[in-house]
């Protein structure tokens, strides 16, 4: 589900003995990288480690990986050359069951600057165990396809688009992806700098040839224009916001359309009490500069959390609901004045609770009967002469009709220098219960000695029950926890300069 950036110190001490792998005996190279993989519906699919063997040609390095199923069973490794100017690689599961090696960390190092590029993406085939390069197109002006093999550097897009804009008064964009179903996607617009117009969206079948076409925003200028915002997709239709501006007058539709033949199923209005801000950024949610994943999908609908605004300022969250099978969409909200201050009573109208500190959500959890949790950390960002600080976690969980039901609060010790003590979370129980984890730095009671605890904080059947686990320094050895399989969590205890590296798997109590 989620994965964690956080880096925490010691050993646990009380966890049962589980499954253990040596990532140092997998391969020979530097190890550069690890993270765990997760299908199209979240579930957890395995684990992808990275080795560098370094400069293997002019533009080329050699890397390994190392694919681990969530039992840490080794079950698939190969050798590639990957762009030199790729420091390491980040994976993931697409929708057609291949896995992604996407560059995470770009490394110049090696290359003169006049050479600097983008490293491509890797592919890799698990049934096969082949890898290739990650194929992108262009769409272009003309209708036609156009295949990339060299991701062009930012410089020489700068310089065409300048070109461009000064010989047809617009520059023409466009964006080509693959569909689990089979065949293409693109989008495209032409781009005159303070608008857009001439808006496409465009199926094809697997041999690029065009399937449909849907138009929109044909004339749109500065003050009258349409945009389409994607909410969702299936097999059968793409949901969307469609959002048409005349002047300052915003109105909100949700537009289905079908996705065998492009028309529209369904464009209705979207009533209820949510503001234009409000529709306008639902689909985003960002954190931190970090953007979390704010919906989830159910075979008969699917829920979208967005924050709410009034006057631009956010004042609580708006949940949307869309019914697949007629198309209706329910819009609730609940502020933090009143709904939430009626059970934490120090919170303001904009999410403050006290001494510059503010509810920063960390993660959100949606049940099958449209019941939200959304779980929250104190923090107060840095000032001019002071550290960024964290406090208490704070859960709200919602009711069906998305009514807050209580408000949960974890007193946390002060942190400074940190952005956030929470560390990642997973549904337990098919997605009905949810499972998340925190750190402290605690005084120990009897040795009055300040040490890391761990914090696993479970909701089943809308109860709360939490287990405390210590976690210490113990001979130098950095420990990174992971999200494992469900109902475990994974650890990575490593030691460069020893060149220990392992990784294991301890279950829950719970």
């Amino acid at each position: 589900m989620k994965k964690i950036t956080l880096v925490v110190f010691g050993l646990f001490q009380t966890l049962a003995f589980a499954q253990t792998q040596d990532l140092t005996s997998l391969a020979s190279g530097d190890h550069v990288g690890m993270n765990a993989l997760f299908d199209d519906k979240d579930n957890l699919y395995g684990y992808v480690s990275l080795y560098s063997y370094g400069k293997s040609g002019d533009k080329t390095k050699k890397f390994e990986y190392v694919i681990l199923d969530k039992n840490l069973n080794p079950v698939a490794n190969k050798e590639f050359e990957g762009d030199i100017t790729a420091a390491s690689y980040k994976g993931y599961v697409d929708f057609k069951g291949q896995i992604i090696l996407k560059p995470s960390y770009i490394d110049y190092s090696l290359i003169k600057s006049k050479e600097v590029f983008t490293p491509v993406s890797m592919v890799i085939d698990p049934k096969t165990n082949t890898i290739t390069r990650k194929i992108y197109y262009d769409y272009l002006e003309d209708g036609t396809f156009k295949e990339i093999n060299e991701p062009k550097s930012w410089k020489e897009m700068r310089k065409e688009n300048r070109d461009e804009k000064k010989e047809k008064g617009y520059n023409y964009v466009s964006a080509v992806g693959e569909l689990k179903e089979g065949g293409y996607f693109a989008v495209e617009y032409k781009d005159y700098g303070k608008y857009e117009n001439n808006n496409s969206l465009i199926r094809f079948d697997d041999k690029k040839k065009e399937l449909w076409r849907y138009k929109y925003n044909t004339d749109g200028s500065k003050k009258v224009f349409t945009t389409l915002s994607v909410l969702e997709r299936d097999e059968n239709y793409m949901y969307c916001i469609m959002k048409k501006v005349n002047d300052k007058q915003k109105t909100f539709s949700l537009l289905a359309i079908d996705m065998k033949t492009g028309k529209e199923a369904s464009n209705k209005k979207i009533e209820g009490t949510l503001s234009d801000d409000t529709l306008d950024n639902i689909k985003s949610f960002y954190s931190d500069y970090r953007k979390l994943d704010n919906d989830k999908t159910f075979d008969d609908k699917f829920v979208v959390l967005g924050r709410n605004y009034d006057r631009l300022e956010s004042v609580g969250f708006a949940r949307m609901m869309v019914n697949k099978s007629d198309f209706s969409v329910d819009t609730k909200v609940i502020n933090f004045e009143p709904n939430v201050s009626a059970f934490l009573p120090k919170v303001n109208k904009n999410g403050y609770v006290e001494n510059g500190y503010f509810l920063q959500t960390k993660d959100m959890y949606f049940m099958n009967d449209g019941s939200v949790g959304i779980l929250s950390e104190k923090y107060k960002p840095a000032g001019q002469y002071n550290a960024p600080k964290t406090t208490d976690l704070v859960y709200i969980y919602t009711d069906k009709d998305f009514k807050v039901k209580n408000v949960q609060v974890f007193e946390k010790e002060k942190s400074k220098w940190v952005n956030s003590d929470y560390l990642f979370s997973q549904y337990l129980n098919g997605g009905k219960d949810v499972v998340f984890f925190y750190r402290d730095y605690q005084k120990d009671e009897v040795t009055r000695q300040k040490r890391w605890n761990l914090f696993i904080n479970t909701i089943i059947d809308g109860k709360f029950k939490q287990e405390i686990i210590p976690i210490s320094e113990k001979d130098n050895y950095t420990v990174i926890p992971y999200v494992g399989k469900e109902g475990y969590i994974l650890l990575r205890e490593y030691n460069e300069k020893e060149k220990f590296n392992k990784i294991r798997l301890e279950k829950l109590n719970y």
